[in-house]
């Protein structure tokens, strides 16, 4: 899915939607092995962009109260999430906590922005299935599954949520409003 590529994509995307802020929160899950290699990724692509990152990890559902006001404490001004299925599953959390202290966010999925968030940019997935769908076709005809080749996603969709803008306090300039595959208003 190429999230640690697309983490730096999402961190570029919120500077320029918000750009006076400075200090992150990054929400990720500290029990995914894959966690840390993604960390390592999202900091070199924040000091590009001087950017300072927060780290917002949890373990499970009951750690998030925790981590909200630890994110309130350490002043941070934006959010951005690891793609994790915990953090999917309290989507709904993580949208209510970011738009009730007016916390510009991306997110890894689009379900983030249909559940109130501010915007997302991911892969798309029934692009990613279509093409699952030819490997499958390819070792049903007798391909060694070794020999294919491994193939990286080509398709992203930018959505951005007005609404939640508005809520939040926040104006998205229009260069970065052109980019938007979809706008919810």
């Amino acid at each position: 899915m190429l999230s640690e590529e697309l983490n730096g994509k999402r961190l570029e995307l919120l500077k320029e939607a918000a750009p006076n802020v400075t200090r992150i929160g990054v929400l990720s899950n500290l029990a995914n092995p894959t966690q840390p290699l993604e960390w390592k990724e999202i900091q070199a692509a924040a000091q590009g962009l001087g950017l300072k990152l927060q780290s917002l990890g949890v373990r499970s559902a009951k750690d998030f109260d925790s981590v909200f006001k630890a994110a309130l404490e350490k002043r941070t001004q934006a959010l951005i999430n690891l793609p994790e299925a915990l953090l999917v599953e309290q989507l709904n959390r993580i949208v209510e906590f970011a738009a009730k202290n007016k916390l510009p966010a991306i997110y890894s999925s689009p379900e983030f922005v249909q559940a109130g968030g501010l915007m997302s940019y991911s892969p798309i997935i029934t692009d990613l299935w279509r093409r699952a769908a030819t490997y499958v076709d390819k070792i049903l005809k007798g391909a060694k599954p070794g020999d294919l080749p491994v193939e990286r996603p080509t398709k992203f969709h930018f959505l951005i949520n007005l609404k939640t803008a508005k809520q939040i306090g926040l104006t998205i300039p229009p260069n970065v409003l052109a980019r938007a595959d979809r706008v919810v208003k």
